[in-house]
């Protein structure tokens, strides 16, 4: 589908090569253990899921700034399931939260089979959302940061996804032309959207099988990358 059309790939990372959520789960274990907060993680993780997706939207959208964002995607939850908990332990759980994410490598299935398979044909690259001070550090520690020529963070730009100005940062800095470029990821208004609206090509990463769309090509493996590239 796009072979011979594209020359450079840009991948987000959490949610798409990164698996954000098991990553997480296993956080919050190990840091709820350490700080005595007697929850229940399945508990905290059915209401936190969704909660941090939609901080995370308003974060996008500029609505809060990263301190809110950190604090508020906990307080909602506490706040949620009737836990009583001091403000303080609050900023003490998003602090260590935040150090101990990146030590937790669990990588999406076929990941490193994709990638194996790409980079012989492809300059690839990331475009994330994520703090610059962890994205290197999960790209290191799960052992996949030499796959990648230019990782662009929203930090570094100044804007997140979907805004235009993340995307020709990245086509700037890999020297590409947004038509022989493809944008992978899982997040349809960020990613796909994002990309669209500056010329990129795209395709959607839809591992939770959510609502089709005719936007872009969908996935729901990685390893379907091999039928389109």
């Amino acid at each position: 589908m796009f072979k011979n059309k594209v020359t450079d790939i840009f991948f987000d990372l959490d949610h798409t090569l990164w698996d954000f959520d098991r990553n997480s789960a296993y956080t919050f274990q190990k840091i709820f253990t350490e700080q005595h907060i007697n929850v229940d993680l399945s508990q905290f993780l059915e209401v936190y899921v969704p909660s941090n997706l939609r901080f995370w939207k308003m974060y996008r959208e500029e609505r809060i700034t990263k301190s809110e964002l950190r604090y508020q995607r906990l307080k909602t939850v506490f706040d949620t399931l009737s836990y009583s908990i001091p403000d303080e332990v609050i900023h003490v759980l998003s602090q260590e939260y935040i150090a101990h994410l990146s030590s937790f490598n669990h990588l999406f299935p076929n990941t490193i089979e994709i990638l194996d398979y790409l980079k012989p044909k492809y300059r690839l690259h990331i475009i994330t959302n994520g703090f610059q001070e962890i994205q290197e550090k999960k790209l290191m520690g799960a052992g996949i940061h030499g796959y990648f020529e230019h990782i662009i963070d929203s930090e570094m730009a100044g804007v997140k996804k979907p805004n235009p100005i993340i995307f020709n940062l990245a086509l700037h800095r890999a020297g590409v032309a947004p038509d022989k470029s493809l944008m992978i990821g899982d997040n349809l208004e960020a990613d796909i959207l994002g990309a669209k609206a500056v010329g990129l090509h795209a395709v959607h990463f839809n591992p939770h099988r959510e609502d089709r769309h005719d936007e872009a090509p969908i996935i729901y493996d990685l390893q379907e990358i091999k039928s389109i590239l």
